[in-house]
């Protein structure tokens, strides 16, 4: 999970320095609405990794309190 973070992070700040190197409105948007899709997919993908590993520790009413919290937070980043 950690490595997936500090990927993501990296993909941001060398997100945010071509951004600065290229130097145009239109370009930073591609490049921003590029890294709008990485995000929620690396929020699902450490999410779910989390859960495999406490699989085994967690009742299933507890699993579906945690869905439903992943379900809430993805209609908030998704939903326009």
């Amino acid at each position: 999970m950690a490595i997936l973070r500090l990927l993501s992070g990296s993909l941001e700040i060398t997100a945010a320095l071509f951004m600065l190197r290229l130097n145009q409105v239109d370009k930073a948007l591609v490049i921003n609405s590029t890294l709008a899709l990485v995000g929620p997919t690396i929020l699902i993908t450490t999410t779910a990794i989390g859960l495999t590993g406490m699989a085994q520790q967690l009742s299933w009413g507890k699993m579906g309190w945690v869905a439903c919290g992943v379900a809430c937070l993805l209609i908030g980043i998704l939903k326009k």
